[in-house]
Formats: C-alpha cells, structure tokens, sequence
C-alpha cells in the first residue's frame, strides 16, 4: 500500500537543482513555492567538470560564488531560508544521492525543449529525476506564464487521472495539496475515442464524474473546492487545453509511464506535458507508485537523523 507523506503536500523543504545559466522562471517559481509553504529552499548546484560552461572554475566542488550569493540573498529578503550545496560529478546521481541522504519533501527544477521536438532531453537529469526521484518533482517548462512563477499563492490545481490503478493515489496528493494551499482542485480524465466503449463500460460520463469524486476521501472533501470533468479526446492535448483555459497554477499528476524508452520515442504524454505546460507540473514517479494500494493513506513524518554535513 501507498503511504503519501504529509510533508510531500506542504513541503518543510525544497530542494531547488540550479545550472548556468539559471533558470530564472524555475527560481523564482521556488521563491513561491517555499515563501507560500513556509519551507527553507536548498539549492544544489553540481559541477559537470566535462561540460561546463566557459569561465566556470569548479576545482574542488567551488562555483562561482557570486551567481550563488545573489540567489540566497533574493530568498532572504523574502524570509525564505535558504543555503547553498555544490558538488562535482554528473548532475542526476548527485541530486539523487542528496535525496537519499537528506531530509528533501520535493525536488524543483527547470526544463528546456530543444526546439520543434517539444520533449525532454534524451538523459537529460530532469528525465531521470522524473522517473526515479522518491519524492515529489516539480518540473517548470519554458512556457511558464510570468503570472504563476511571480504570483506567491496557488489558487488552482489540476489533477489528470485516467485507468491506470495509481490514479486514486494521484489524486489523493492532489487534493491535499490543494487543501493545504487552499485552492480549488479539478480533477480530469480524458478518454481516447478509441478506448470510449472499454472505459465506459455502460457509464454515463456523469456517472464517470461522480467517480472521480470519490476518489477523493470524505475527510478532504470539506477542505477543497472540487470540480470534476470527463470528457473524451487527446488526453494530453486536452489536459493543455484546460491548464490555459482554467489558468491552472499547478497541474498534478503521476508518471507511471515515464520510461527511458519513452522519453526517446517521445512516446509518453508527460513529457509533452511537461515541454509545453503554461504552468508548474507536480509528478508523482514510478518509484513511488510502483507499490500503490487500492487506499493511499497520509502518514505523519517519521524522525529522521542526520549527520551534519555528510551529504
């Protein structure tokens, strides 16, 4: 069965993954996000010393300290506390092994697309993240509106379901996430037209709805604005379609078929979610769906000890 940490629906901290140049839009998205939870931002920079860019000097895990201080000094003037780790050596790994050494609730960062493609970067870190991170990523597209990263509160959350047996978990996090941020959550299933008459089996897609609801347990219900919409069609195409029309601030939702595979073939939806997404993307990955339970239920945060500064 699925346990969903508490602290993955209102992080205590984000772990922000930076580059050079930074990812202005991903940042100050972070800023948001961390000044709006209440959480302390971790930035994480790993020095490639095979592909860094001109006039980076990183011997012994050292950046330039002037990209860094500036960025910690814009979280301080918002209140938000905020440090800096530096690492040399290949990016996903050491954001990897940090994950598995620290205490991090949700891992940020931003993405590009490489042109007319509008997929993720073959092995690109965001991709592995994507699919091995066993917390909550965010991933932030370069056609983030400038509305949703300088906007401090999240008013809507979409949450996209389908078939697949982990939806109930997905839209489990979603709409705790939208209780704790006090938005209004719309949770949506977009059938194929060519799966209708498999995934109504006899159903009205009122009837369809009234499932969707149910997803979501009675105790959250009070808590959260929901509103719930079936409609048939791409599902991607239409999941796009509605972040813009509803003005979505975060789209939710799991990516149990995100695959190496898949991200060559550009044969996932997530990916050209995530390339062309006017807003944040919350993802649940396969590693933590991989074990879900017919019932995903919270569990409160276990203590955990750490050596200072062993990363």
């Amino acid at each position: 069965m699925v346990t969903l940490k508490r602290e993955w629906s209102k992080p205590s901290s984000i772990l922000f993954a930076t580059e050079c140049p930074v990812n202005e839009k991903a940042f100050t998205f972070a800023l948001a996000q961390a000044k709006e939870t209440g959480a302390k931002l971790m930035l994480l920079h790993v020095c490639n010393e095979e592909a860094k860019p001109p006039g980076w000097i990183c011997p012994q895990n050292h950046a330039p300290k002037h990209v860094l201080e500036a960025l910690v000094e814009r979280a301080s003037k918002l209140g938000v506390p905020c440090h800096v780790e530096v690492r040399t050596g290949e990016a996903a790994e050491e954001i990897l092994g940090f994950l598995h050494r620290r205490k991090v609730d949700r891992v940020l960062m931003g993405v590009h697309t490489p042109g007319p493609v509008g997929k993720l970067l073959v092995g690109s870190v965001a991709e592995t993240l994507l699919r091995r991170a066993d917390v909550p990523v965010t991933i932030v597209g370069p056609y983030l509106r400038e509305a949703t990263c300088l906007g401090c509160f999240t008013r809507t959350v979409l949450c996209s379901v389908s078939c697949h047996r982990s939806s109930q978990v997905v839209a489990r996090f979603a709409a705790d996430v939208a209780a704790r941020l006090g938005a209004h959550l719309v949770v949506q299933q977009v059938i194929p037209q060519q799966e209708c008459e498999e995934t109504l089996a006899g159903r009205t897609l009122d009837e369809m709805k009234h499932n969707l609801a149910e997803m979501i347990p009675a105790k959250l219900h009070a808590g959260v604005k929901l509103q719930t919409m079936v409609t048939l069609g791409d599902p991607t195409d239409e999941l796009l379609y509605q972040g813009r029309v509803l003005r979505a601030n975060l789209i939710v939702m799991g990516a149990h078929n995100a695959t190496h595979f898949a991200a060559l073939t550009n044969a996932c939806a997530i990916y050209k979610v995530l390339a062309y997404a006017h807003c944040p993307v919350l993802t649940l990955s396969p590693v933590i769906l991989a074990d879900y339970g017919p019932v995903a239920e919270m569990i409160p945060p276990r203590e955990i000890n750490y050596l200072a500064g062993v990363v």
